[in-house]
């Protein structure tokens, strides 16, 4: 998809974290971070860069200026790529994925990475 790059990905992020919360956050973060493995297959890659490039574009079946339902649709495509993803996000991916959620939420978010993370395992 057109519309993902790393550079637009961060700015997505640090613009409407706040506003997309924790759980589309980690999601994202987990695809963003498996998208750099190696071990990854073009095919799993594919996907997450089409699930990134539509959490990335401002083209979207719910406005994301609304805050949480407008990112019920990116949560959907995101989790969608997770279950394609799932057996390629390793403890690596994950602890990587923490410690940037950690960084943009605080150390309250631990306790919302539980269903995503049940998600993934």
């Amino acid at each position: 998809m057109h519309h993902y790059s790393e550079a637009k990905f961060w700015q997505k992020v640090k613009k409407f974290c706040a506003t997309a919360g924790v759980k589309v956050v980690y999601a994202a973060l987990l695809l963003f971070y498996t998208l750099q493995e190696s071990s990854v297959p073009k095919k799993v890659k594919a996907t997450i860069i089409g699930a990134l490039g539509y959490f990335i574009s401002p083209f979207d079946a719910l406005i994301d200026l609304t805050p949480i339902v407008g990112y019920t649709d990116d949560l959907g495509v995101l989790l969608l790529a997770l279950g394609v993803a799932a057996l390629y996000i390793n403890d690596h991916v994950k602890a990587k994925a923490r410690k940037k959620l950690c960084e943009l939420f605080g150390e309250d978010a631990y306790t919302q990475m539980a269903e995503i993370d049940k998600k993934v395992s």
